[in-house]
């Protein structure tokens, strides 16, 4: 009898961290499930509207897109080459150097690897440089990572496109 009233006892000592175990484990469950869940098709939306969000942002020089999208540690590359910051490309969007007729994005194409994405498009531009008129047309890749504040842009690659005018570096 003493045993079993030993036993009993041990058992209702341990009792809840077998319940908070067994917490843990459903709430990994849970998240795992959701994470499954989630369907390729509308991820690959989301990002193609971020995309075009950014080409519009741009045309517009509003950078309150991408201090929401780009991840404090964002490391760019600009189609002349300048490696820049979140900051330093926020900066190149607002800046006044080139007045925007037209900003767009196209042939769009997303890559999702689990919780990350890699986004391929051109971007096409009109603008005005010095009083001329400059069209010019860029390769773009971003890398996106999905973490709890949804899609975030970590790294971006521009490469601009013949012909190789200043106004298009």
């Amino acid at each position: 009898m003493r045993k079993v009233v030993i036993m009993l006892a041990i058992g209702l000592v341990l009792s809840p961290a077998w319940s908070a175990q067994t917490k843990l484990q459903q709430q990994c469950i849970e998240r795992c499930m959701t994470e499954q869940q989630a369907d390729p098709d509308v991820q690959r939306q989301e990002i193609v509207n971020l995309e075009q969000e950014a080409a519009h942002a741009i045309r517009l020089g509003d950078a309150t897109f991408f201090r929401r999208v780009y991840s404090e540690d964002f490391s760019g590359t600009l189609s002349h080459g300048e490696v820049v910051s979140k900051t330093a490309f926020i900066n190149a969007v607002q800046s006044n150097l080139f007045k925007y007729e037209a900003f767009s994005a196209s042939d769009i194409k997303v890559h999702i690897y689990r919780d990350t994405a890699v986004a391929t498009c051109l971007w096409s531009s009109r603008t005005t440089f010095k009083g001329q008129s400059v069209s010019n047309q860029m390769r773009v890749m971003h890398i996106y990572l999905n973490g709890g504040n949804g899609w975030k842009v970590v790294a971006g690659q521009a490469s601009a496109l013949p012909p190789y005018t200043p106004a298009a570096l």
